[in-house]
């Protein structure tokens, strides 16, 4: 079920940079309690001239203190005007967005992987800190900037994986569940497609479900655009055409679901 979604002004509690590129900022908003994880929220840039907002994906959710983390990384001018703001200034918002992780896929008596690549990273975060099963976190980098490790560490068994070898196994997550022998019931991840690609093969060829966070280019996050849509198996009952829309229908899929 789709997530209710309202534009509110939310105020900038902290805000600090983790790595190169890499920001984490606190917000002060009541979409927090609405928040689940996978889920994201839209910023407007100020500058008008950006014209859409940004989507970004929540990292957690306080729901008591009414607070939303987001991690993300400066990718072009409105992530770099973000990127800038200090603790009091405000930001419009429009959340809660998307469709987030099934938290009923995984039993208590199970093992999950809950895996993350680059800046599909910090989603998992929040999951991890609901899921209430065994949990395998592997996650990957392109060095050793392991953003956001110690706080999975608070969360679940943690295992790394990075592209030039200066921390944990020499390569991509999937390396890190081969090197240390790793298995799981049910996997969720976010990140890039070839990692994606991976483990929708990996889940297929062990018998297990996988659910995915497709990272997509987005427009207007609410699904009227039709920029961010993704081939499916099963055609949409309203279109009759093998698509969903990523920022709507998703951006969390069961793995089987799409053509990726």
């Amino acid at each position: 079920m789709t997530a209710k979604k309202r534009k509110e002004q939310a105020q900038v509690l902290a805000q600090k940079q983790l790595a190169p590129g890499i920001y984490d900022c606190l917000l002060k908003t009541a979409l927090a309690k609405d928040a689940k994880p996978g889920q994201f929220i839209a910023l407007y840039p100020k500058d008008k001239s950006t014209l859409l907002p940004r989507p970004i994906s929540i990292c957690e959710a306080g729901v008591q203190a009414e607070t939303l983390r987001i991690v993300y990384r400066v990718a072009g001018a409105g992530t770099r005007e973000f990127s800038g703001l200090k603790e009091g200034d405000s930001v419009d918002i429009l959340g809660v967005l998307g469709n987030g992780f099934p938290l009923d896929a995984v039993r208590e008596d199970q093992t999950a992987f809950l895996m993350g690549g680059g800046i599909g990273v910090p989603p998992i975060l929040e999951l991890a800190k609901r899921l209430r099963c065994r949990k395998q976190i592997i996650m990957g980098y392109r060095d050793a900037d392991c953003f956001l490790k110690e706080d999975f560490e608070q969360n679940g068994e943690v295992f790394i994986a990075t592209e030039d070898g200066s921390a944990g196994t020499k390569g991509n997550v999937m390396d890190a569940i081969r090197e240390n022998d790793l298995k799981a019931d049910v996997i969720f991840a976010c990140g890039p497609l070839p990692m994606l690609r991976a483990i929708k093969k990996y889940a297929e060829e062990a018998g297990i479900d996988a659910y995915i966070s497709l990272e997509e280019r987005m427009a207007c996050g609410v699904g009227a655009c039709l920029g961010c849509v993704c081939k499916t198996v099963k055609k949409d009952a309203h279109s009759h055409v093998n698509n969903a829309r990523i920022c709507t229908d998703g951006p969390v899929f069961e793995a089987k679901e799409v053509e990726i």
